[in-house]
Order: structure tokens, then C-alpha cells, then sequence
């Protein structure tokens, strides 16, 4: 292995795992207001990965391909959105009887500054931005760009093991540990989920359409949990 790509593939671990555990350690133990912890975050999910670029110009036929789209690939990325939706939505009603939510509307409020009143707009950018920069930055960057230079199992594993850990400071007081841990598993298999979907097109608008199912159906607890449904 040359040294010019070890060089990128030290760069592309250390940022995705690095910010990963910094998103997850600042909303742990800093708990920020939300407004100011997206603005740092849409900065550094944009920033880091274009650096990664601009260094290695001979990358840049592949990252203009993450944002070509392939319709022949859009209508299962939908489908398998549909079911997701319905898998969370169906999950939250058959376990609300013996799992606490209470504890979620209370983080978020405590924690984050997320009310009722404001929640509609966390929604709208949760569904829409954040989760078109998350699939740039762990599928496009985390995973399709590091699959070329370590291979598809490597890449398999740590893209959702760092979409997990970056969502760990999030959850935590929300839930039981059980439940935590079965909401960390999910996130794991979600995110090999989206990086299959993104590997037959090598874009990430498929993954991105069905992240976007799973966070409608978060959202849509998230709005019974507040009384807006």
C-alpha cells in the first residue's frame, strides 16, 4: 500500500471516528441547545469531507458520482423507506405498553431546548438536511469512499458502528439500558442497510431517501410523545 493512501485512509478513520465520538461525548456531557450544535455540525459534515477532496484531487471523479442519481435504484430505496417507516412506527405501538417515552420528551427539553412549540422545525430539518448530510458524510465519505481503499468488509463494519456511536450521547437518559442497546443494534443494521442501498447506485440519494422514512417515523413518534398527533 502506498503511502499516499494510507494517508487518506488514516484521514477518512480518524475524522468519521473522531467526530462521531466528539457529536456523542459533547451531547452527553455539554447537553448544548440545539440551534448552536446543528450550526457546528452542518460546518464540520461539510468542512471535513470536502478537505478530504481538495487534498486528494484525484478523488474528485468519485465524490461528483455521490451526487449523481440513478433512477433504477430510487424505487427500491423507496420501498425499503415504506417498510422502515413502518417497522419503527409499529415497533413504538407494540412497546409503549412496557417501555417508558417519558423520559424522551424530558431530554429533549432539559437537554436540548426541543419543545412542542419548536418541534415541527427540529422535524423538518432532522427529515430533510440532517439526514442528507449524515448519508454524505457516512455513506458518501464513511463508507463508499473508504470501501475503495480497505475493501467492503472494513468499510461495512466501522460506517455504522460510527453512525451508531455519533447517535449514543442523544439516547442516553432517554431510555433503559436494554432498550438502548436494541436501539444501538438497530442503528447498526440501519446503517448497513443504507450503505447496500448506496452501493448498487454509488450515490447517496437512496440511502438518503430512506433515512428519510426512518426519520419521518421518528418524527412522527416524536410529535404523539408531545401531544401534537
Amino acid at each position: 500500500m502506498r503511502n499516499r493512501e494510507k494517508m487518506q485512509i488514516l484521514y477518512i478513520v480518524a475524522a468519521v471516528a473522531l467526530l462521531s465520538l466528539g457529536v456523542s461525548l459533547v451531547d452527553a456531557v455539554l447537553k448544548p441547545a440545539y440551534a448552536p450544535k446543528v450550526a457546528v455540525k452542518i460546518f464540520c459534515f461539510l468542512v471535513i469531507p470536502m478537505g478530504y477532496f481538495l487534498l486528494f484531487r484525484e478523488e474528485f471523479p468519485n465524490f461528483k458520482k455521490l451526487f449523481f442519481p440513478r433512477r433504477e435504484t430510487m424505487a427500491r430505496a423507496i420501498l425499503v423507506g415504506l417498510v422502515v417507516y413502518g417497522v419503527i412506527l409499529g415497533g413504538y405501538f407494540l412497546t409503549r405498553g412496557f417501555v417508558s417515552f417519558d423520559n424522551v420528551t424530558n431530554t429533549l427539553r432539559e437537554n436540548h431546548g426541543i419543545t412542542g412549540d419548536t418541534f415541527l422545525y427540529v422535524s423538518l430539518y432532522i427529515s430533510l438536511m440532517n439526514s442528507f448530510l449524515e448519508e454524505f458524510f457516512f455513506r458518501g465519505f464513511g463508507f463508499l469512499t473508504l470501501k475503495r481503499h480497505v475493501g467492503r468488509r472494513v468499510a461495512y463494519l466501522f460506517s455504522p458502528a460510527m453512525f451508531a456511536l455519533y447517535h449514543g450521547g442523544m439516547l442516553l437518559g432517554m431510555f433503559d439500558w436494554w432498550v438502548l442497546a436494541i436501539l444501538f443494534a438497530g442503528l447498526f443494521v440501519g446503517g448497513c442497510i443504507f450503505n447496500w442501498l448506496n452501493e448498487t447506485g454509488e450515490n447517496i440519494y437512496t440511502s438518503w431517501a430512506c433515512h428519510m422514512f426512518a426519520n419521518f417515523a421518528i418524527n412522527t413518534v416524536g410529535f404523539l410523545l408531545f401531544g401534537l398527533l
